[in-house]
């Protein structure tokens, strides 16, 4: 077996390759000196392994600390291989010519008029010439109304909070020494801080991740005082009076055909170390949940949930307990069903799992099994309920992507046939396509390009021509393995390809992590988890955030009689067909 050598270049060798390679040595060497090549061939081995996991562990590292460079398909062959050349075999013959670019999306360049959908319109009329006058410029003809008039946007700076002072004039009488007030005009009448201020503070800390300290810091400056303990009082009494919003988004979101979840750290510091451990085991082993609505004061929290019970029941196992949990997370939920798409949070010891089981115990007995969305992890599953279970297709791609740079004609086959199954997807979301229609779109040309791919697979892991402990093994035996919860699109109407809306989701959650650090207690994270809820609801259904908080709370007695009819695609109907009345 002659093989070409350089010294430059690594060569990798199937396990079949290296078996024929070292028993044409053995009939060369004694059998010391052979066994002494086989462990110099071991030890280069499992050194080789080590290199190709420690690389894609920092290209993770380096993705996450800097930002993640493009994984489409196309960019990553061309950055390993240095070309845009015909798809590998058994990868996709419908790829688009490298000549070919795409349009640029719409939205790019510079804003217009119609953009700014919360600017102060004000209409200015033309004294001269008049509508149906003569023209003055030629004197015969006459002028008619443009339908588009010119526009001008003016964008003006001012502080995030701004404050009006009401100087009341005073007369007291020199005899009977009685004080007259002028009368308060209606704009100073009401609380301090109005319902706009605590929209603003929520919108401020739970989507722009700005913390409580660094707004006082920029109030200060502007001469404005708002100090992060009032901010807290602020953001606090705003909760109470919107949460029924928020229950009522649970008990939708709970109804939904397909329902994503998944995880992301969070610091609870009453929940963390020695200090929270009582806490934790407190919040783990509670099985009641009180999911009334607070009162409306400031001493009652939104609602914080406590744990399911995830510790062993006594000889469980093999005698010994399960290991203490000391985790503590935020788990994104979004629900997809009935027309609407909504995104729940919920921050504590427990994880995606038992979060997804707490939610669909408010599910209705009549409906019919969820499809379930996450990754592989077990804890992603909701004991106790069926479910549909559906993994993540995206999270099984990834794994190659990781590992292209020391895979690429291998992981070049599976990244093109993926992107096959994709552009299908996209086809069916571009042309409308029902369900049904969208699933035998699906089974005509994604369910061949994926029976190759899994052929492929099996053929690698069985006949061992990929070491199973390599980065290209784990990624092959990852996907195989879950190829049923990978492909339910395949057999199953609605199921979605990935869980990417709901890593999207909790972006929010990461960017209040890198900036405001923690939650002081669990109290603190649900008052979060609340408004990190229904601002991403309504950005998912595009709606303002800012006007939909400020008319929850203007409108917080209806909201309570009647949450259904103040959902973020709704509320704005409701505020047409009965106008709004001040909350109580």
């Amino acid at each position: 077996m002659r093989l070409k050598v350089d010294k430059h270049k690594r060569i990798d060798l199937t396990p079949a390759q290296l078996e024929a390679l070292l028993a044409e040595i053995k009939e060369r060497l004694e059998p010391e000196q052979f066994e002494i090549v086989r462990a110099v061939f071991e030890m280069v081995r499992v050194l080789s392994q080590a290199v190709d996991q420690k690389s894609t562990s920092i290209a993770r590292l380096l993705r996450t600390m800097f930002g993640s460079a493009s994984e489409k398909t196309r960019k990553v062959l061309e950055d390993v291989l240095g070309d845009r050349g015909a798809p590998a075999p058994g990868g996709s013959a419908a790829a688009p010519p490298p000549e070919e670019k795409k349009k640029p999306k719409p939205g790019h360049g510079r804003n217009g008029a119609a953009k700014y959908t919360g600017a102060k319109h004000i209409p200015v009329a033309l004294e001269s010439p008049r509508t149906g006058g003569l023209c003055p410029a030629c004197g015969k003809g006459k002028v008619y109304k443009v339908a588009e008039p010119e526009v001008i946007v003016r964008v003006v700076g001012q502080p995030p909070m701004m404050a009006t002072i009401w100087e009341l004039e005073r007369v007291r009488c020199n005899l009977c020494g009685k004080v007259f007030t002028a009368p308060k005009p209606e704009a100073a009448r009401g609380p301090k801080y109005d319902e706009a201020t605590g929209a603003m503070v929520a919108l401020l800390r739970y989507e722009a991740g700005v913390p409580h300290k660094r707004l006082e810091m920029l109030q200060d400056g502007f001469g404005i005082p708002l100090s992060d303990a009032t901010q807290w009082e602020i953001v606090e009494a705003a909760a109470a009076k919107v949460h029924p919003a928020f229950r009522e988004l649970r008990r939708q979101g709970a109804q939904g055909d397909v329902i994503h979840n998944d995880d992301t750290p969070v610091k609870v510091l009453s929940l963390l170390g020695e200090r929270g451990r009582e806490a934790r085991r407190q919040a783990l082993s509670d099985a009641s949940e009180n999911t009334e609505a607070p009162p409306e004061s400031a001493s009652s929290p939104p609602e914080a949930e406590p744990a399911a019970d995830t510790q062993a029941p006594p000889g469980a196992g093999r005698g010994s307990a399960k290991k203490e949990r000391t985790g503590v997370q935020t788990t994104a939920i979004v629900s997809v069903g009935g027309g609407h798409t909504i995104a729940l949070y919920a921050s504590g010891a427990r994880h995606a799992g038992e979060n997804l089981a707490k939610l669909l115990e408010e599910r209705h007995g009549e409906r019919e099994a969820a499809i379930q969305m996450s990754d592989a992890l077990s804890r992603n599953a909701p004991k106790n309920f069926q479910t549909l279970v559906a993994h993540c297709l995206a999270h099984g791609r990834r794994k190659f992507v990781d590992v292209v740079g020391s895979f690429p004609e291998e992981c070049r086959r599976v990244l093109e046939s993926l992107a096959e199954v994709y552009r299908n997807d996209a086809h069916c979301r571009e042309h409308g396509l029902s369900p049904q229609e969208r699933l035998a779109y699906h089974q005509e040309h994604s369910g061949p390009v994926l029976a190759v791919l899994e052929t492929w697979m099996k053929t690698q892991l069985e006949e061992r021509l990929v070491e199973p402990n390599s980065g290209l093994g784990d990624a092959i035996k990852y996907m195989y393995h879950h190829w049923s919860e990978l492909t339910l699109f395949l057999r199953v109407p609605k199921a979605p390809l990935d869980n990417n809306i709901c890593e999207r989701a909790l972006k929010s959650s990461i960017r209040h992590r890198r900036n405001s650090l923690f939650y002081r207690n669990e109290y603190g994270a649900a008052v979060g988890d609340l408004f990190m809820s229904l601002i991403h609801t309504c950005k998912l259904a595009k709606v303002g955030a800012f006007d939909y908080l400020v008319q929850l709370q203007k409108n917080a007695a209806q909201v309570r009689q009647q949450p259904a009819d103040w959902m973020p695609w709704n509320y704005q109907a409701t505020l047409t067909a009965q106008p709004a009345t001040p909350s109580l």
